[in-house]
Parts: C-alpha cells; structure tokens; sequence
C-alpha cells in the first residue's frame, strides 16, 4: 500500500498551535486506498502545543509576540523531507494555510486573519523536492 505524509492534526492529533486539531472526515477515505504517515512539522521542529500562533513575515516565520520560530519551522521542514525519502513518500496532503502546510494560501503576516497566495514552509520545500501536495480539500483527487 503506497503512504502518504499527512499533517498530524488532519488526523486527529492535537498538534494545533492552540492544542486542538483538525480532524478531516476524508481521512477515513484515504485509509482505504493509502498508509497514512501523520506528521507535524511544527511540533517535530521543536515547537510546544499549545503555541503562540505564526505567520510568514517575507523570508521569517514570526510569532504574534515577535518572536522568531524560522528555524523550528525549517527544521520540522527537513524533518519532514527526510522522512519522505527514507519512506520512498511521493504524496503529502497538508493543512491548507498553516505556516508550515499551507499548499495554495498562508497568512499574509499580519494576524489580522488576511489570506496571501503562497506556501507553508514544509510545504514549499517538499514540493521543490518532487513530492506532490495536496491540501485537505484536494483529498478527493487522490481517492
């Protein structure tokens, strides 16, 4: 059965900067055709749950207190890559505007709820790296 990265909170796993999550109810879809590999960059980057919340401000991931998480979200990023190639993963489906996982649209940096045509930074680096994404709505072009 082929696997797929998936962002751990789609899955049920509280991993949200809040400490909540985002249980999508396709995932019992893609348990029938796919092995699912949950993973948050975030929290494998170094960062707790729950979180102060982080956007993408030009080249850094700010939190809304100022301070600077880029390199936790680098690290979760490669973390994620890494497990990607030892797994042999050609498929992630990540959550859609996360900092980390957005595939179409982030926040634009201004916590003011603002929405930007872009990439989380797993996201982008997975995809520059030949492994397709998909956002959670996007899940039925995989079934």
């Amino acid at each position: 059965m082929e696997k797929i990265l998936i962002s751990a909170c789609l899955v049920g796993d509280k991993t949200r900067y809040d400490g909540k999550h985002n249980l999508n109810p396709s995932i019992s879809q893609l348990l029938e055709k796919y092995e699912l590999v949950p993973f948050c960059p975030e929290v494998e980057g170094g960062l707790p749950t729950p979180r102060n919340p982080s956007e993408i401000k030009g080249d850094k991931v700010i939190m809304d207190n100022g301070h600077d998480v880029t390199d936790n979200f680098k690290e979760g990023a490669i973390k994620a890559l890494m497990l990607c190639q030892f797994l042999k993963i050609k498929i992630a489906v990540l959550k859609e505007r996360s900092p980390s996982c957005g595939t179409h649209q982030v926040h634009d940096g201004s916590f003011k709820n603002k929405l930007i045509e872009g990439m989380g930074i797993t996201a982008k680096l997975l995809k520059e790296n030949n492994i397709d994404v998909y956002s959670e709505d996007e899940i039925d072009k995989l079934l």
